[in-house]
């Protein structure tokens, strides 16, 4: 029986799109949604970063453009609201800025092309999704930006889809492990621990790496960057020491650095903000985790499917069937490629 993308995204209020990399389809999936979604639910759009250009300003590719019906809610800078064609209604300015103005949030009263342009801060983001919601969009849509999977934190969308495609790499099976590897990451297990949660958090609000112990007593660590951390964490290890709370991203070297220390980490769990701060090899991962090591979110992302596109935009394209068939082996969600009409 086929199923839609709209079926899949329907019970959710907000969602994310975040893409693996640029031209890997992220802007059809979200067409895709916003036609889909004629005459079914009210939605409302905004963007981290811009999308809706005619062509892409970092590889000069020409992108989909971005179509939305009479009724949309819109949450864009000013530039990219002047870039558009739809006649608008404005309902109220966020005060927030970014490169290409004030963030305004208009009602489309015409069908028409658009540009989304928004903040590329958590707390501005989630801040406008909660208004396009207060304002009576019963889903909010969510696209991403080149290298930020931000949008996908929990505190911002209820769910999110991962969408990939041939632009990432000539080898299919390069493509499939690199997709793989990073639904395993934004995925990654959640703490349970509501204690050990809001302790990571105290930490999380004035500095960038942090310890729990065991008896629940938390030392903090003074650095700039995580990264640069390792050799102060390590002396402060004990065998205690429980938890270890790191801000921002959790980077290859900063992992490779503690794995020099095997009695000092063994046993430990790593407690990161959620899975899009991960940026590891998984030979790295590997090392840790058979020293005893755990990475575990402080929040969870919930990613519901993976959107595929076998053609890229630089000549050459895969094989759609294999390409799916590869990644639905290895995935235990839905692998959709909305082109094709699976």
């Amino acid at each position: 029986m086929k199923i839609s993308l709209l079926d899949i995204v329907d019970k959710y209020n907000s969602l994310s799109i975040i893409g693996m990399d640029k031209n890997v389809g992220k802007t059809t999936v979200l067409n895709h949604l916003i036609n889909s979604s004629r005459g079914r639910l009210s939605l409302g759009l905004t963007s981290i970063g811009r999308d809706g250009e005619e062509v892409d300003r970092v590889t000069s590719t020409e992108k989909p453009k971005i179509y939305v019906e009479k009724g949309t809610m819109i949450a864009t800078a000013k530039q990219c609201l002047l870039n558009g064609d739809i006649t608008r209604e404005i309902i109220y300015t966020t005060g927030i800025n970014t490169p290409m103005g004030e963030v305004i949030i208009v009602r489309a009263l015409s069908d028409g092309y658009i540009e989304l342009g928004g903040p590329s801060i958590n707390t501005y983001i989630s801040y406008v999704c909660h208004k396009l919601l207060e304002f009576g969009c019963q889903m909010v849509l969510v696209d991403g930006a080149i290298s930020r999977k931000s949008s996908a934190c929990p505190v911002i969308t209820e769910a999110a889809i991962l969408s990939t495609g041939a632009a990432l790499d000539r080898d299919m099976n390069k493509v499939v492990e690199s997709t793989v590897d990073t639904l395993k990451n934004l995925s990654i297990e959640g703490i349970n621990d509501e204690e050990v949660r809001r302790k990571a958090n105290l930490i999380y609000e004035n500095y960038k790496l942090g310890i729990i112990n065991g008896d629940g007593s938390i030392e903090k660590i003074d650095v700039l960057m995580a990264l640069e951390g390792a050799k102060l964490l390590i002396d402060k290890l004990g065998g205690n020491s429980k938890y270890i709370v790191v801000k921002g991203i959790l980077s290859d070297k900063f992992l490779e650095d503690i794995c020099k220390y095997p009695d000092k980490i063994r046993d430990k769990t790593i407690l990161v903000e959620d899975g899009t701060k991960i940026f590891i090899k998984k030979d790295t991962l590997h090392k840790f985790e058979k020293l005893g090591g755990k990475i575990k979110g402080v929040n969870t992302i919930n990613v519901i499917c993976v959107t595929v596109n076998p053609t890229s935009p630089y000549g050459y394209e895969f094989s759609r069937d294999e390409f799916i068939k590869k990644i639905r082996k290895k995935v235990s969600i839905p692998v959709i490629d909305v082109m094709g009409g699976d």
